[in-house]
């Protein structure tokens, strides 16, 4: 490889770990909201502040605790949401294809742009 194919290879993979700082870095909003939907429909939505154990329909079991929202229970046979981490930040997601939900979360600040492209 030449130099010039080094510097690039530096330069996307400074570029790569910049962004991810940011991401990971940024603060989590108080105000944030875990919103359930299920098979499309709004099932409800909670605050992260404030503790709840949610049950879903029959079949899954969500923890909100200390600002995250972790799914701790499903009948679903692969249990994969059960697996997935507690998440926090807007954006994040915890999905259960087999009974049809996920669990989102959103910032409390509608409207508001977050980048430019």
């Amino acid at each position: 490889m030449k130099k010039n194919d080094w510097i690039l290879i530096i330069a996307v993979l400074a570029a790569a770990l910049i962004f991810l700082g940011i991401h990971f870095m940024r603060p989590s909003q108080g105000d944030a909201m875990a919103v359930v939907t299920i098979d499309g429909g709004t099932f409800g939505s909670w605050p992260l502040s404030k503790d709840h154990t949610v049950e879903i329909g029959d079949g899954n079991r969500l923890v909100i605790k200390d600002g995250k929202a972790d799914m701790v229970w499903a009948d679903c046979p692969d249990k994969l949401c059960v697996n997935q981490k507690a998440i926090s930040r807007e954006g994040e997601s915890i999905i259960c294809l087999p009974n049809k939900v996920v669990v989102s979360i959103v910032g409390g600040e509608e409207g508001e742009v977050d980048s430019v492209t």
